[in-house]
Formats: structure tokens, sequence, C-alpha cells
């Protein structure tokens, strides 16, 4: 050490000039030895004379002279020939000087230190004493102060007194140098060690005080040094490091080891610390102040000790209870010094097999448990990164292991490799890593930094896969849905990387298997739908799925077609799966309601039941928020239809309530029938809930013998024919609309479908409704079919109007007298086919007879399934359009106002309380010709000489026509009858005048036309009051046909016993709903399902 004087080896002059105003020294600043004060005057006067210094250098230089020898006034004059200069009397400046040492100090505490060797027994005071000298000092002698603390440490090597004292004072300058203020020490405290530094058994003494720290905190002791202790840490270790250096060489090599073990024991104590129940500021506080700022140096020590094993205990801690963010801070910093000799050793230094594959299977199970619960928030993103970064290295240190250790056939650990894809895809698929959800500046911020470590994870898991040889087959299937969430990643290049080992998988298990798609594709097929429901997946993925695997497939003749149609499976579900996707969130379920059957669809087309049955009752599900009660029963029927009446245990699981505790198909079935039953009610289906009742009670009463279930099932039977007659039921209507434009979802494009609304619903509502989710949509005005440029367009275009049911010939109800309760129903449901008419004139217009010109239009839709069904609409897949001549549209006006005479009158017959005032309406516009007209118009269009021969071959139809007319009298005639029976006192005048109308009509159409009388419903053997007409036998037929009706013959039919009543209601019942025995009638669960569609996936029950 250098000498220390009094003498200024070197000094530095500081000037500062101040008007008279400036402030002086502040009071209590302590003033340095070498300072002095000046207070100077001020001159004025010719710049130019300034030149001459005689001309002012005999003036006074400073205020402080006696006063009288300044003049009064502003100045003091020079005599002579030039003009004078003056001394301001208000200006002044003044001249501060300070004399600093850049080498000796004037600190007393200091200076103890340095010259230590002069007062050795106040060496101790003069330790403690350093922490109390300012810190600005410490520093302008850094160099000076170390050399002084080392020698202390060297020249009492043989005791340990100071060991302490020299090892806080060394904490306390590192810490000082740590410092913002000060951090620009940082380059000089590191040339100090490597240029400087020569303590060879200083690494001895370092190691001892720290570690006695580690083992006072691990024991739960207070160690109020340790926190400062771990701030410092860095550079502690690195004087360790260059101390044991040195010691090496000068000694050459000895003592290895000895500081082995004070290595090893200094981690075993820090392992104790991070393991240590003990919680609270004596332990956690502690590591987590120090925070692993300086731990990496326990590791990077081993630099300076080759071939020895490093011991990394920390990679044992994760037997802690909970995981906490200090703790996976000081293992991301130990693994961040570690390079692959270190990993190379420690693997070396395992003394078995077992052990090895023990640190190795927990070190996965808990990288893996880290990753999935990671200890940092997410916006910390540095530290995640941080974490990641490090965890990537070592994963791929140890895959390098697995290759080499544990992938021979005899060596091979399948449960290890198992472990390590888990870990690797679980790294690559959290969400820290999803670039894609970062800012672009915080993604470009993170790529310049850390680059994608995806990709680098995802190539080395697709090697890992390529080096497993024949043992790929062990891990097919349950690989797949790892390798699947790993594709789905949204980074292209990683997908071109990886789904090419699908392929792989397929080829593996067509060599091993026989086949390319068996456990493979089930395991995918499940594993997509979950994945794709999740969030994961896009067009972009589809679209490189088929390109890559079709283009592997090629270049395997044995597998092109199997991996084809695997091809083609796979993206028919991943188109479904993202249309579903699209609009599951939507508030209208209506669309979600149609890709949930597009799904179910398919998987029964593919045979996979379990996901058929998992769909169906989502679909259920959402149909019953939506109180679309018919529907639900037919979702729930087509699982119903899956099951057997036999106490076979059911195959799929099934979700809801009733695969809890149902574990026959016969439990199922008939729980799935009684909740169908309900659903059936609630929606008003009474006749389809029978058929289910029916075929319930023919189980309890031939096969269970269960007469209790019986008489329940019989009663709830009873109660929905009485429901068919007395509880009002208003027919829905039925809409077709059509979504025109690019715009739309793939599943609703260019395509129309019909509706089935609600009851009492208003088009204008179900238009609003219709067009909430696409509120850019334009609602087209026309109803005939758009041009291209409208399908072919970017946009939007809905079309939407009303339509009516296709009556259907029902044999069951031809020629008899039905309720209208009963024949309603038949018309408005089970239709398949719908109709539009629109009328326009052709030919010249005859403003006195607007039906002679009036044409229709008729365009018949043909839906996929008929209505109701397991949606409240279907794809129309047929179109058929027709024109109606005037002459037709005439018969089919006549037909249809015959038959509802005929229905009011049947009504009346069967209910006399009905009100009249309906019937006098429809029986007023008929007969009198003021109202309506009549058919006088007909008669004048058509039965002209002139029409009839231009129009030569529709003489059969005016035949029809006519004959129409003519049965028009009859029932006119029963309804009047009725009508005066139940007219008012007070209508009996109105009553009187349509009678006066109706006998004039009488006269003139049966002298025209002939004269038809009625029979009797009795007749017919309905055994029903009421009349019946011959035509309605003809109803499904066309108005084209030119072969006009039979004449009828009255006819009566004898009185028969109540008996025989009673039985002819039974037949009648069995004819309209199908006997109970009768098994020739199929009930609807047991009616043959239709070939599924997969442009529409609409199937009906």
């Amino acid at each position: 050490m250098r000498e220390q004087g009094t003498a200024p080896a070197a000094t530095t002059a500081l000037l500062s000039t101040t008007s008279s105003g400036t402030k002086k020294p502040r009071a209590g600043t302590p003033t340095p030895w070498g300072s002095s004060c000046h207070l100077c005057c001020a001159l004025q006067g010719d710049s130019k004379k300034l030149e001459d210094a005689s001309a002012y250098l005999s003036l006074p230089s400073e205020r402080n002279l006696p006063e009288s020898k300044l003049l009064s006034g502003s100045s003091f004059r020079v005599s002579g020939a030039t003009a004078a200069l003056a001394v301001s009397s208000r200006d002044s400046f003044q001249i501060s000087t300070l004399v600093c040492s850049t080498k000796l100090t004037q600190n007393v505490n200091l200076l103890g230190l340095l010259k230590w060797r002069s007062k050795p027994s106040l060496l101790c005071g003069n330790l403690q004493k350093l922490m109390n000298v300012d810190g600005g000092e410490v520093i302008k002698f850094l160099q000076d102060t170390l050399d002084a603390l080392f020698s202390i440490m060297m020249e009492h090597s043989d005791t340990d007194v100071y060991d302490t004292l020299v090892f806080d004072a060394l904490v306390f300058i590192v810490r000082l140098v740590a410092d913002r203020k000060f951090q620009h020490f940082n380059t000089v405290l590191e040339a100090y060690i490597r240029q400087h530094f020569s303590a060879t058994l200083a690494y001895k003494k370092l190691l001892s005080v720290l570690t006695q720290y580690v083992e006072q905190a691990g024991r739960g002791e207070p160690c109020e040094s340790l926190p400062r202790t771990f701030k410092a840490l860095e550079y502690i270790f690195k004087f360790i490091v260059r101390s044991r250096h040195l010691f090496a060489q000068l000694y050459e090599g000895k003592e290895v080891a000895e500081f082995q073990r004070s290595l090893q024991r200094f981690f075993l104590a820090l392992n104790q610390l991070m393991e240590s129940p003990l919680e609270g500021p004596t332990l956690l506080s502690q590591v987590g102040h120090g925070g692993p700022w300086g731990l990496s140096w326990a590791v990077g020590c081993q630099g300076g000790c080759p071939g020895q094993a490093l011991a990394v205990p920390m990679l044992g801690w994760h037997s802690a209870p909970v995981p906490q963010s200090h703790y996976v801070a000081c293992m991301a910093t130990i693994l961040s010094q570690m390079d692959k000799d270190h990993y190379s050793t420690y693997i070396q230094a395992f003394s078995s097999r077992p052990e090895l594959m023990d640190f190795l299977m927990e070190t996965f199970i808990l990288f893996k448990d880290l990753i999935g619960k990671t200890v940092y928030p997410g916006d910390w993103v540095v530290m995640n990164m941080v974490q990641n970064r490090e965890f990537l290295r070592a994963i791929n240190h140890f895959a390098t292991t697995l290759t080499e250790m544990f992938l021979s056939n005899s060596d091979f650990e399948l449960q290890l490799w198992n472990n390590y894809f888990h870990l690797a895809v679980a790294f690559l698929t959290q969400d820290s890593l999803q670039l894609e959800n970062f800012s672009p500046a915080k993604r470009n911020s993170i790529l310049a930094k850390y680059g994608d470590m995806r990709a680098t994870i995802g190539a080395s898991i697709r090697d890992m896969w390529y080096s497993l040889g024949q043992r790929k087959i062990e891990f097919i299937p349950g690989m797949v849905g790892p390798i699947l969430e790993m594709t789905l990643v949204p980074e292209l290049e990683l997908r071109k990387s990886t789904i090419p080992i699908f392929f792989d998988m397929m080829l593996w298990e067509w060599r091993g298997l026989g086949t390319g798609t068996g456990p493979f594709e089930d395991e995918i097929l499940r594993r997509l739908d979950s994945e794709v429901e999740g969030g994961r997946g896009d067009e972009q993925y589809m679209q490189l799925f088929k390109s890559i695997l079709l283009s592997c497939c090629q270049s395997h003749p044995e597998l092109a077609k199997p991996g084809e149609d695997f091809v083609r499976l796979v993206s028919e579900l991943l188109e479904r799966l993202l249309d579903y996707r699209a609009v599951m969130n939507d508030e209208n379920k209506t669309y979600s309601m149609s890709c949930t059957v597009n799904l179910l669809n398919f998987y029964k087309e593919i045979d996979r039941q379990a996901m058929y049955i998992r769909y169906l009752y989502k679909l259920k599900d959402l149909h019953i928020s939506y109180e679309n009660y018919t529907e639900g029963a037919y979702t729930l029927l087509l699982h119903a239809r899956l099951l057997t009446w036999s106490e076979e245990s059911n195959a799929a699981p099934v979700p809801g309530p009733h695969g809890l505790h149902l574990h026959t198909q016969r439990q199922l079935k008939e729980a799935l029938y009684n909740q169908i039953i309900e659903y059936f009610d609630q929606g008003k289906m009474w006749e389809e809930a029978i058929h289910i009742c029916k075929e319930l009670a023919e189980q309890y009463e031939s096969h269970v013998f269960d007469y209790e279930m019986l008489s329940d099932i019989l009663q709830r039977e009873a109660k929905f024919y009485e429901k068919i007659l007395k509880v009002l039921r208003p027919s829905p209507d039925y809409f077709a609309v059509g979504y025109y434009g690019q715009g739309f979802p793939t599943f609703l494009r260019n395509k129309i479908f019909i509706y089935r609304g609600k009851e009492y619903e208003r088009r204008e509502d179900f238009e609003m409704q219709l067009l909430s989710p696409f509120p850019n949509a334009e609602k087209l005005k026309s109803t005939s079919p758009p041009g291209q440029d409208i399908t072919d367009s970017p946009g939007q275009y809905i079309q939407c109007f009303t339509v009516q049911p296709a009556e259907e010939a029902k044999v069951r109800l031809k020629g008899r007298s039905i309720p209208e309760q009963i024949t309603n129903f038949y018309k408005a449901n089970h239709v398949q086919r719908f109709s539009y008419s629109r009328p326009f004139k052709r030919g010249p217009s005859d403003p006195d007879n607007e039906f002679a010109n009036m044409w229709i239009e008729r365009t018949t839709f043909r839906t996929a399934y008929p209505l109701p069904g397991i949606l409240r609409w279907f794809v129309v897949t047929s179109t058929d359009t027709i024109i109606i001549s005037p002459l037709e549209n005439a018969i089919e006006t006549m037909m249809k106002t015959n038959e509802k005479i005929m229905s009011e009158i049947n009504r009346h017959q069967n209910d006399p309380s009905l009100p009249i005032n309906p019937l006098s309406m429809l029986l007023n516009g008929i007969v009198d010709p003021a109202v309506m007209g009549g058919f006088t118009n007909y008669e004048k269009a058509f039965f002209q000489e002139l029409y009839m021969q231009e129009h030569p071959e529709d003489a059969g139809k005016i035949e029809k026509l006519k004959d129409l007319i003519a049965w028009q009298i009859p029932l006119l005639a029963e309804g009047i009858r009725i009508h005066g029976q139940k007219v008012t006192e007070d209508l009996r005048p109105f009553h009187e005048r349509m009678e006066q109308c109706f006998e004039q009509l009488r006269a003139k159409v049966e002298a025209q036309y002939g004269v038809r009388e009625m029979v009797s419903a009795t007749t017919l053997g309905t055994g029903r009051q009421g009349w019946a007409v011959p035509w309605t036998s003809q109803q499904g037929a066309s108005p084209h046909s030119t072969e006009p009706p039979p004449t009828p013959k009255p006819a009566r039919r004898p009185s028969e016993s109540a008996e025989h009543r009673s039985d002819r209601r039974e037949s009648r019942a069995s004819a309209i709903f199908g006997s109970r025995r009768q098994d020739a009638r199929q009930s609807v669960s047991e009616l043959p399902e239709p070939k599924v569609m997969l442009s529409t996936a609409l199937e009906p029950p």
C-alpha cells in the first residue's frame, strides 16, 4: 500500500464568479483544507484602455479596503491623459478556490482502515466504522480500500477473528458499486478483480462466511446480513472464483477436493434453506430480497474447476409444498449459467440409470407443472420469457440425454419419452409464447430478444419423433392429441414442419396393424372436436392439413386411397366445426342449431355414436332453452331409436341426468320416452305423444306386465285425445327464407330454407329476428329468384315470404266426416312440400271480369325432411314452378270454397254452441251477388261459346267447374238450414234476404247444371253426424285432371245399437292414430330414417 501524507500531491483550482447578490456557502458545510474566498472589485471604463495592464494593476483589487480609500459616488478615477477607469460601488464578483486530493483522504474512519497497520488494536472498530463512511469517499479510494480489506484477510489467514467483519465490509463496498449512483464504477470493480486482486486464500474465508450465513438462516435463526449478502453474491463469487484460480496456478491445482467439499456444503445449505418449512422474514424474505442476482455465480464457479462433478441440488427443490416466483427465479438463474459441459458433467454424476431416470422424470414433471401453473402474472413478459428460455435450453439438453441413453431397445423407457413429449407440447402451447396475442410492438420486441421459441421446440419434437423408429407405434394413439394440439398453434412454419407427423403415424399404423385409419383416426377426430370448439384451428390450418397430407399420400401408393379418404373426412369435419364455432356464441341460436345438426349428422354417417349422442343433447338443450319443445322431443327421439327394449347395457355414455342411474337400454329408453311425451305435450303435438304412449303401453301390457304403469300411460293417452278436441291449437305459419350472396357462411350461402313459425308469430316479427344476426344484410323486396349479380356478390341479401303447406293426400282421412281439430293438424304438420302462388295477368284486360285473365305462377318447394322435425327449418332441396290457367284457378277456388262450407256445416252439426257469425258471413258472401259476385264471373269468363271454341282442350275442366258449382247448391242449402235454426230474431230479416237470394240461385244452377244431393256421413261409415261430398275423395287430385267426379246417389244407413257405434268409434280412432296392437302401423319412433344429406345435415325423426 502507498504511503499516506499531508502534502498535496495534486491540486485543482475551482473558480466561481457571482454578482454582489450571490449566495454565500451554506452554514454548517465543512470547509476542506486549502479553500479560500475573495470578494473582488468590478472596474468600469473604456474597453480599449484595458489592453494596457498598467492602467488597472495599481487599482484596488478587493472590496474589503478601508471605505475612506474609495471615493464617494460611483467611481475611483485614474489621473492621466486618458479616460479614467472607475470602481463600481454596486457590482462585485467573488472568486472561491477549493483544493482537493484524488489520492489522499482526510476522512478519519476511512484513513483508520487504510493505515490499519499503525494501530492494529483499533482494527475491529475501523472495519465497523467503514459502514458509516460516505459512499462517494469510499468509491474514490476503491482500490486502496479493497487492498486494505484483502491484506487484513491474508495476514490473518490462521484465524477467523476478522473474517466476518471483512466479509461484511466487502459486501458493503459491492452494494455501493451496485447502487445506481455509482453504477459506472462496475467496470472499475471488474478491472480490479481481473488485474489487481491477488489474495490467493480469500476464497476459503469468503466461502466459509457465506456458508455460515446460509446455514444460520436455514436453521430459522435471524441473520440480518443474509439479504445484503445475496444482493452482493455475484461479485462475492467472482472474488471466490478469481482467488481459486490464482491459488490453483500458484500451487498447481492442489486442494481441489477441499474446495469441492466447500462448494457442496454451500449448495446443500442453500437447498436446505429452500426446502425449509419455516416461513416468514427469516427465510423467504431473505432469499426474496436478495433475489437470484448472484446465484448464477454459484454455478459459474464450476468454470474454474474443470473435471469436477457439479451437484445442483436446486433442481430437487420441487419438494416444497407450493412453488413461489422467487424459487423459480433462482432456478432459472442457475440454469442460465449452465452450458453443455455443465449438463454433461451433472448427468454423468448419477451413479446408476434408475437414479438418472428418476431425476429426468421428476424434472419433466416439475417443468410441466411450472408451465401449466405459471408463478408470474401474465403481464410479466420479461420474467416469463427468461424462464421459458432457460427451460427450453434445459429441455433440449435433456432430450439429448434421452436419445443417447434411453432409446436403444434394451434401454428404452416408454414413460420417460412420453413425459418428454407431453412436456415439450405443453411448453410450446403455453399462453405466454403465443405471440399473436401480443401487440405488434411487444411481439417484435420479444422476437428480437428471444426469438420464437415455439419453432425451436417444435423442431425438437419433430426430430425426437422421427428418432423413435419402430417405437413410434407404441405412441399411437396416445400422442395423437398432443401432436394435434401443437400443429393447431397459428404459426405457419411450425405447422408446415409438424403436420407431416400425422402421415408418419398413419404409415406406422398401416405397417403395424394393416390399416391406416384405425385408432389413429378415431383419436384425431375425437380430439379435433374438442380443440376446435376450444378456439384452436382456422381456415389456413384446414388447407395446410389437406395439401400436406395429400402430397405425402401420393408418395406412398399403398396409402393413397385410405389417405385421401382420411383427409377428406378430417376436412369435412373441420369445415363443420369451424362453422359451429363461428356461431356458437351468437345471441341468436338459430344458426348454432343448424351447425349442431350438421355435426351430429356427420358423426352419424361415420358411425361415431358417442359424438353423435353428444351433439344430440347439445341440440336438445338449445331447443329447450328457446321453448322449442316439439323439436326437442324429435331430437331425443333420435337417441331413443338407437336403443332396444332389452336389458343390454348402454354402449355410449349419456349426457345429462339420464346417464347417472339408468344402466340398461330398456331403462334409458323408457325414461327418454317419458321425457319425449312431456315435450310433445308442451309443444301441443298430442298426436305424436299418443304414438309414444301406445308403444309404452304395449311394453307394460305384454312384456313387463306392469299394469300400474299401464294404467298411468293409458290415462295420459286419454287426456291427449281430449286435448286434441277441446284445446285451441292455432296452425303455424311457414316462411321461405333465401340467403343470397358470398357474405354468408357456407351452410347458408345461396340456399333457401323453409321455417316453421311459432304460434301467432307475425311475419314482421319473424323478419326482425331473422335479420338481427346480419345487421348489414339487405332485404330483397321481390319474391322472384335473384340473378347472378346477387348470388355472386360479396354482400348479404335476404329474401322472406310466407308459403302454404301443400296438403298431401292422406288415405286414412279420405271420405270421412272428421272433426276439424283433427284434420287441421295434418294439414299443417308432417309437411314436406310448400307452395307460393304469385298472381299475374296475361293477355287483354277485362275491367268487368278480372278472373278471365288471372294466371297463377305457383312455385312448390320441397324440403330435405318434413316439418316439424329436429329443427324449426329445413333446407329446400328442389323447387318446381308451374303456371295455372284462369280456368284451373277457378276450379281450385271452387273446391276450396265448397270444402270450407262443408267444414263449417260439420262444425255446427257437432257443436251447436258455436257462434253463428262466421257461418253468416260465409253464406252471404256466396249467395248474395252484390257482395262477392259469386261464380257468375266464372260463367262469364269460361262458359261462353267463344271461349269454348278457342279452347277446346279445356272441355273436361269446364265440366268439372260446372259440377263443382252444382255441388255448391246442396251445401248452401244445408248451411242456410242450420243458419235458420240458430239465427236470432234480430237477424231474421238478414236470414230471409239470404234465403230469397239462395232460391233464385238454386233455380238457376239446377236448371243449368243439374241437381246434386248431399250424402250423410253415417252412410260413409264414420258413425259421426254430418255430411260428406264425393269430391273430397278427389282432393288430392290435380285441377289439371279432365275427368269429372262421379255423380253420387243418395243413401241412408239403418239405425245401429250403441255397442256397434262404440265399435265404430274405436275403429275410427285406430284408423286415424293406429291400433296399439296393429303391427303394420309404425310409430313415430319406428319410421325409416332418411338418408343423411351433408349439404344440409338435417335429419327428421
